[in-house]
């Protein structure tokens, strides 16, 4: 009978190359994966064990204070002078002060006319053309306060400058934006510009594109500011009886009271 042929048997361990170069790299992943493996199971016992042997522990106490007792001003008993800012102290803006005391001083030899509180009725009856409109219009913006301060300088220059000071921003944002009429003719006749060295938005300046002069009186020009700074708008009214304005002085006044907001 004829036998199948046969192939000589190979030595256990080798192989074609093919079979050995498929062989290696399956056994060297297992390697690195198992060395991987052994890692990752250390690190967590480790930090098991660590966790365990602090739990059981006692809690290291702090070391002690370089200064026990704090020292703290004694509380006093009131007396003729505590007031509201005094108890609070540490909760006291500037503006919850008297408003008048923020109004700059009126500039050295001018005449002043008159500074401090303006209730807000004598404030309506004398700016408004409706002064019942006006005054409800405030009360319903809510308006806190309002300080004035008036001058006259060399006879020819006066100026009154106004600070309302309103319950939040939004009353304050009412009256600044409250001024479109001033672009009209019958106001100033032009839409004035944002005031110098204030933020854009916060402040417009208007100064007369014309003269204004009656029969028997001498020619009139006026400027206008107004800005606001969180709850508080200020306003200036700048006139001249010569028909002349000097829009930088009027400028001038606007940044000094700004700065002192």
């Amino acid at each position: 009978m004829e036998h199948a042929p046969t192939t000589p048997e190979q030595p256990e361990g080798e192989g074609t190359g093919a079979e050995t170069g498929a062989r290696r790299p399956r056994g060297r992943r297992r390697t690195v994966l198992l060395i991987a493996a052994a890692v990752v199971l250390g690190v967590l016992a480790g930090t098991v064990t660590g966790y365990a042997i602090q739990y059981d522990r006692e809690p290291t106490p702090l070391p002690p204070l370089a200064q026990q007792k704090i020292g703290q001003p004694k509380p006093q008993a009131p007396n003729e002078s505590t007031s509201t800012r005094t108890i609070n102290a540490g909760r006291w803006h500037p503006t919850d002060d008297d408003l008048a005391k923020l109004l700059i001083e009126a500039p050295s030899g001018a005449q002043v006319r008159y500074s401090g509180s303006r209730s807000l009725d004598e404030f309506s009856a004398e700016y408004y053309k409706q002064p019942g409109h006006g005054l409800a219009s405030q009360i319903d913006h809510g308006v806190r306060r309002i300080a004035e301060l008036e001058w006259a300088q060399d006879d020819r220059n006066f100026v009154t400058i106004r600070l309302f000071q309103y319950r939040d921003r939004s009353g304050a944002d009412w009256y600044q934006h409250d001024h479109s009429y001033l672009d009209t003719k019958e106001y100033m006749g032009n839409p004035g510009k944002d005031l110098p060295g204030v933020p854009a938005g916060f402040g417009h300046l208007w100064v007369a594109s014309e003269q204004r002069q009656e029969p028997g009186y001498l020619p009139t020009k006026w400027a206008r500011v107004i800005a606001r700074r969180g709850g508080v708008v200020m306003e200036i009214e700048y006139m001249n009886n010569r028909g002349v304005v000097d829009e930088n002085d009027v400028a001038e006044i606007a940044k000094r009271q700004w700065e002192r907001l």
